[in-house]
């Protein structure tokens, strides 16, 4: 009987483990490309829904060099994904050759590939 009752908590255990092991980023690329863009002043109008942007052409300038002065993306590690009511934002966590480290979003994938929401956290 005790055995039975550990093995019953090891599979339930291993369910519940089994999502979080499967939960894993799938818009690195985009966003890495997105970043990468606004480094170099243009915003990626291939995976820009027109919200997003228009958004990032009113602030390229400033945000392209605020990108520059971080450096290069040195790697990235996601950190979260959340489903909404207009669709999954997951959560990067992206650090820069100049040592610091920001906390980005990306996400409400379109259907044709283009994204309704990215930006900053910190």
């Amino acid at each position: 009987m005790r055995i039975r009752m550990m093995l019953a908590g090891v599979a339930a255990a291993g369910l519940m483990a089994f999502p979080a092991m499967a939960l894993d980023g799938q818009y690195g690329t985009q966003l890495r490309e997105m970043l990468t863009e606004a480094a170099e002043g243009s915003c990626n109008e291939a995976l820009m829904a027109p919200g997003l942007l228009s958004a990032c052409q009113g602030q390229i300038a400033g945000m392209s060099q605020g990108l520059q002065a971080l450096g290069a993306i040195e790697s990235m590690t996601f950190v979260s994904a959340e489903d909404t009511p207009a669709g999954r934002v997951e959560t990067w966590s992206v650090k820069y050759a100049g040592g610091q480290t920001r906390t980005w979003f990306i996400g409400q994938q379109q259907p044709d590939g283009k994204f309704n929401a990215a930006g900053t956290g910190g």
